[in-house]
């Protein structure tokens, strides 16, 4: 059934959707018949069960996966989600798309993904960290510093992490920091590694700016997600770029001011009430209306498919960064080119966090550590380039083509030739 499309309706399965824009880019590449075989589906992909003891004494069993996509340039490097509503399917795009992430930015790595079906805000914390150890007892003989380096993801953390990497030293017998990042800097985490997903998303919509002749000191803009992407982007957007952000939302609801948001406010008003919802001096909005408004800036940082065939030629930005991934269907990508709407793609604009995870792991394996003016500056020299030359390939094709394609072309001809010069393919 793969590659058929027998409904009319548009296609919303993420890895339907990772292999349609691979599939895109290849046709306009001209892309060896056997790469595009190997890159169409992940290399490995593993299915643990996960056995915990819950509070109340009893036995429950979870399923997690880690998908490693393609290692042809490196080992593979991806975060770790938890979510009830996870799917193999997810996981398997995400693999995908770390690895177009890893070579736009010229990081040494493949890409992976891994996630565990579960609600974690139901764990207890002694739960939480049984399910964290199990899973790295499940899936240890498959990561390590040369093999496949693990990060944190949706709804896991630094100190989910710091359990993680200290699980798998115990099973190697010694204390293997580079085996995942994300940890606190206390255990061998890097500095500037917080923000970093958000900062690197900065430096791309500093340069799309120049590009596009947009002065950021009067843009709005709408931020739709409020997690540590979405918070991070609000503040450093108006306290780096000095524009001004005018709504933002959650899993909840969402939140408009046409006079501004002061991002820290509103996350002080979440973490006591646990939404941004009824935010002083603030209009309640949908997560749809967020998305429709007249702003110049639009930066969706939630999940997957929030723009779509039924409501992109309803975006009125001018500039969409996105810090999400997947957060556009291709239905939408080719409506939102037709309208004029500039994308920075999600695997070049998300991709601080994985940068900053690189240095991470460059420290923890040359045991040698940077000062975080040291870390931002070469997140920026590494943003910088990676959109660059995007934008160089977008110019090359007279902006015919959009830019996730042509970001995907420079990613994936960069993995082809790895796999030629392996003798792969």
């Amino acid at each position: 059934m793969s590659g058929v499309h027998l409904l009319s309706k548009e296609e919303l399965n993420p890895f339907r959707i990772a292999q349609e824009q691979l599939d895109a880019a290849s046709e306009v590449m001209k892309l060896d018949h056997a790469a595009h075989a190997m890159l169409r589906e992940p290399m490995r992909i593993l299915q643990v069960s996960i056995p915990v003891r819950m509070d109340d004494g009893t036995v429950e069993v979870f399923t997690g996966f880690r998908v490693q996509h393609n290692d042809a340039r490196g080992p593979t490097k991806g975060g770790i989600r938890y979510h009830p509503q996870e799917t193999l399917d997810t996981v398997k795009a995400l693999s995908m798309w770390m690895t177009w992430k890893c070579s736009v930015a010229d990081l040494p790595y493949g890409g992976a993904k891994g996630g565990i079906i579960c609600d974690p805000k139901k764990l207890s914390k002694r739960e939480l960290e049984q399910l964290s150890r199990g899973y790295i007892r499940a899936i240890g003989r498959f990561i390590g510093p040369e093999k496949d380096i693990p990060a944190p993801d949706v709804y896991t953390d630094p100190q989910i992490m710091a359990w993680m990497m200290d699980e798998y030293s115990k099973i190697v017998g010694y204390n293997a920091p580079g085996v995942i990042t994300g940890k606190p800097v206390e255990i061998g985490g890097s500095l500037g590694r917080g923000d970093a997903t958000a900062m690197g998303g900065m430096f791309n919509i500093r340069e799309a700016a120049k590009y596009l002749k947009l002065d950021l000191r009067k843009a709005k803009v709408a931020v739709q997600g409020f997690g540590n992407a979405g918070y991070y982007a609000a503040y450093l957007v108006s306290n780096m770029l000095g524009s001004k952000v005018v709504a933002v939302s959650d899993s909840k609801a969402g939140i408009y001011n046409p006079d501004g948001l002061n991002a820290e406010e509103v996350m002080k008003h979440k973490s006591q009430t646990g939404s941004v919802d009824g935010f002083k001096g603030s209009e309640k909005i949908s997560n749809e209306q967020l998305l429709q408004l007249d702003v110049d800036i639009l930066i969706p940082a939630a999940i997957e498919n929030q723009l779509r065939k039924d409501n992109a030629d309803k975006v009125k930005a001018k500039l969409v960064a996105e810090l999400a991934n997947g957060p556009t269907t291709p239905d939408a990508d080719s409506i939102l080119h037709e309208k004029g709407v500039f994308i920075i793609p999600d695997f070049l604009c998300n991709s601080g966090g994985v940068t900053v995870s690189y240095f991470e792991w460059v420290q923890n394996v040359s045991g040698y550590y940077w000062s975080e003016e040291e870390v931002n500056e070469r997140l920026d020299s590494k943003m910088t380039k990676a959109f660059s030359d995007v934008l160089k390939t977008y110019e090359q094709f007279n902006k015919k083509i959009h830019m996730r394609t042509v970001a995907n072309i420079i990613s994936i001809r960069k993995v082809e030739v790895a796999m030629k010069l392996r003798g792969w393919v």
